[in-house]
């Protein structure tokens, strides 16, 4: 049976496309036709430019009928995308979800949109993000919040929160996201989808709000989402090197995940690591996880690792005191008023429930003894090395949340929620987001997988491995919800 087109990779969409298989036209039409279905009702793309992808496909069906040489032809030619708003697009919105930067639509494109769009991408959109991306609940007051594709009421996640769903709805098969604590793994687990933190330096930053400052420029990256793992290295080729700007960026080797031999390769799977029990059903994909790596000939080793309980604190400690700068002078910056504390406490404000309680904690903090810096980028090192040691050439497998996608609000004053992510944003290591089937209650499952810095060639063939063990990203169906395909 042929697969359809919206549940296809891009990979084999630009193929299609490029033999003529497949129309570039037909192809963004497909995946328009599920948003215009789905959007009102998740608000995952909160921008589109239908009517632009429409012709950028006519001129790429034009372009592949004029040539004499496939080769020559971009590697993305007329395949759809989306891009999150937070990362700039020339003549869209870059608000990161603040009302003070709304109105006008940005006059350039971020480096790494740039790598996307020259290789050939369609740009259907671009889709919603938390508050400043500073929250694991896509929700502003912008655009509104993102629901989730599986069951209306659950969260979509964050600061990706609408490319993941854009993604996981069948509405987009590749996107571009940002991850400081998590804000691709999150959502990329919440919609079922795969998603890459790449190693740091990977990929640039430059032009994303907002921007980086002090210590976030030694975790922030940017990195795809994909419904399908054989997108993520082709993806990864694109996208990285450096731009001459952003300072942190440097050329670094790719490998070969063809080449990564499971046998006898290293799996911890930690234990005794967690701030709150972890779910059944999370326990459960842990599991199958592990059974599928051990199939191929893996040595898994479950192992007692309470350091891990102290990431979450060390990471709130480095952005309270390392970044240089607080969101209210960020937000100022932008021209939103001076924050006072009876601000905090308006529910028809600018900002939302997620950012009152942030700003009002930047305000506390100032209050507080200042920790030693010094002290805490010691801490900051030795966790990085121990984690980076004990992981070593294999891979380590870790819950992306507690449990499944929760209801809209549930993680608002629950720091806890973003710890599992906040391990291996402190070590800078890269992880792929794998999703594993759907749960009891129908939501997503999934498990990172992280190694070490520059081994992110081993993440993606793990990711290739559990996806053929297991299938990978399962469609959103009517039967299961509303915004189903």
């Amino acid at each position: 049976m042929t697969t359809p087109i919206t549940e296809q990779s891009a990979t084999a969409l630009a193929r299609a496309i490029r033999t003529g298989e497949l129309t570039a036209r037909a192809v963004v039409d497909a995946h328009i036709a599920v948003l215009e279905r789905v959007n009102p009702t998740l608000n995952a793309v909160v921008v589109d430019r239908f009517t632009a992808a429409r012709a950028d496909a006519e001129a790429a069906d034009r372009r592949i009928a004029a040539t004499t040489d496939l080769a020559t032809l971009p590697p993305l030619l007329g395949v759809p995308c989306t891009i999150k708003e937070s990362i700039a697009v020339a003549g869209m919105p870059n608000s990161g979800g603040v009302v003070a930067r709304a109105a006008t639509p940005i006059q350039h494109t971020a480096p790494v949109a740039q790598r996307l769009l020259d290789a050939g991408a369609v740009l259907l959109g671009v889709t919603n993000t938390s508050e400043m991306c500073m929250w694991i609940e896509s929700e502003n007051r912008v655009y509104g919040r993102t629901d989730n594709p599986y069951r209306p009421g659950h969260t979509a996640g964050g600061s990706s929160g609408g490319e993941g769903a854009a993604i996981g709805c069948g509405g987009s098969p590749i996107g571009l996201g940002s991850d400081l604590v998590g804000s691709i793994r999150t959502p990329a687990f919440c919609n079922g989808v795969f998603g890459h933190k790449p190693s740091v330096g990977l990929i640039p930053t430059t032009d994303a709000w907002p921007p980086c400052h002090g210590i976030t420029a030694r975790i922030m990256v940017n990195g795809p989402l994909a419904r399908r793992a054989e997108d993520l290295l082709p993806l990864l080729r694109l996208l990285a090197g450096p731009d001459g700007r952003d300072p942190v960026a440097r050329s670094m080797p790719l490998g070969d995940p063809g080449a990564v031999d499971f046998d006898g390769l290293r799996v911890i799977v930690p234990e005794n690591a967690f701030l709150r029990p972890l779910s059944q059903d999370l326990t459960v994909a842990r599991e199958r996880a592990a059974t599928a790596l051990r199939r191929a000939g893996a040595r898994v080793e479950y192992r007692a690792m309470p350091e891990l309980r102290r990431a979450l604190a060390l990471m709130l400690a480095l952005l309270s005191t390392q970044v240089g700068v607080t969101s209210s002078e960020i937000l100022e910056a932008e021209g939103a008023a001076p924050v006072r504390w009876r601000d905090l406490l308006r529910r028809n404000g600018p900002h939302t429930v997620a950012t009152r309680l942030m700003l009002a904690g930047e305000r506390l903090t100032a209050l507080a003894p200042t920790p030693d810096s010094e002290r805490l980028l010691t801490s900051l090192r030795t966790f990085t090395g121990t984690l980076t040691t004990e992981i070593g050439d294999g891979v380590m497998l870790f819950p992306p949340l507690p449990g499944p996608p929760p209801r809209h609000g549930g993680t608002v004053g629950r720091p806890w929620w973003v710890a599992p992510a906040a391990v291996f944003s402190l070590a800078g290591l890269p992880v792929t987001q794998v999703p594993l089937g759907l749960g009891r209650t129908g939501l997503p499952l999934g498990v990172q997988v992280a190694a070490r810095p520059g081994n992110d060639h081993v993440t993606l063939a793990t990711a290739l491995l559990l996806e053929r063990a297991h299938g990978g990203w399962v469609p959103p169906r009517r039967s299961q919800s509303p915004a189903g395909i």
